[in-house]
């Protein structure tokens, strides 16, 4: 099933339903696609079967606005699971491959308060000069737990949609320095959308360890970016198994992917120079697509001037 989350100029209010021949067909107003998680998929999959039937409204796709999928969700993990990406960034570095990156599939925390849905502006954070995109896959768990093991912690994911992990690369550039993480570069914008697909939507393109789905990313129209989801080394069943090692996960959770190969203008950039891939400026019109998860498509604009702290 394709779940969407969206609001409507009569109903302003959240409400959520499923993609139904170009048709949202419409749960009752007050519940949420976060409320029909929780456990192993089967209040969701009957309120969609029920959906199909009987909704509770039907809306034309193109007289609502979408919304991400979960629009605060309780956490958002982002992980760095492709190992072409971080391969690439490290030689350009002059460094090699970690070894560690092989046993941990390490992760950050971002910002839950900043995740915005398709087709909303996106404005540079204060201070920043040098904004990026990065081309992902996200997971939203349905059931939490924790300490799970791969196997447990995959059949605990509710579906599946496209991420854009928004970078000021010149802020996180001197955040890092520090030796904690990225933070103000990165928690100002987090795109997610436009649906949530159910795993069995996508089984029949299972491979290596997830699914032969075409990723891409253009900017103004120009392609920049293709990769296939399968070519990830951390499975999301491992890198949530990982999430919830001596803790718990909770149903909404996001797990990112990380950003595939080719993914981001500063991985472009290392490789072809910034004259071909520069960064993105107010105006530019950013669309990831992702086969079978849709496409999620922002504009970024100019950002509020910096205020000094001391």
């Amino acid at each position: 099933m394709r779940w969407v989350t969206f609001s409507h100029s009569k109903h302003p209010a959240e409400r959520t339903g499923i993609l139904v021949d170009g048709r949202i067909h419409a749960s009752a107003p007050g519940t949420t696609l976060l409320s029909l998680l929780g456990d192993d998929g089967t209040r969701l999959a009957a309120e969609g079967e029920a959906l199909r039937r009987d909704p509770a409204d039907v809306f034309e796709l193109d007289a609502v606005q979408v919304q991400a999928p979960i629009p605060t969700p309780p956490t958002v993990r982002d992980f760095y699971a492709f190992e072409q990406h971080v391969r690439t960034a490290r030689q350009r570095r002059g460094l090699e491959m970690d070894p560690e990156w092989y046993e941990l599939p390490v992760f950050y925390f971002s910002n839950p308060y900043a995740i915005c849905g398709p087709d909303v502006d996106v404005a540079i954070p204060p201070g920043g000069a040098e904004m990026d995109y990065e081309l992902e896959v996200a997971a939203v768990v349905g059931m939490g737990g924790a300490d799970l093991d791969p196997e447990e912690a995959e059949r605990n994911i509710a579906g599946y949609c496209v991420m854009n992990d928004w970078s000021a690369r010149d802020i996180q550039r001197r955040e890092m320095k520090l030796s904690m993480g990225p933070v103000k570069g990165k928690d100002f914008a987090t795109s997610v959308g436009p649906v949530l697909v159910t795993p069995d939507e996508l089984e029949d393109t299972r491979r290596n360890k997830s699914y032969d789905l075409e990723m891409t990313a253009s900017v103004n129209g120009v392609e920049y970016s293709r990769a296939s989801l399968a070519d990830i080394f951390w499975s999301f069943g491992e890198m949530l198994a990982y999430a919830s090692r001596g803790t718990r996960v909770e149903p909404g959770d996001v797990i990112g992917s990380g950003t595939c190969g080719t993914g981001c203008i500063l991985e472009l950039s290392m490789v072809h120079g910034i004259d071909r891939y520069p960064w993105l400026q107010p105006g530019d019109e950013v669309e990831l697509s992702v086969e079978r998860l849709g496409k999620l498509r922002n504009r970024v604009v100019a950002g509020a001037a910096l205020r000094p702290l001391r």
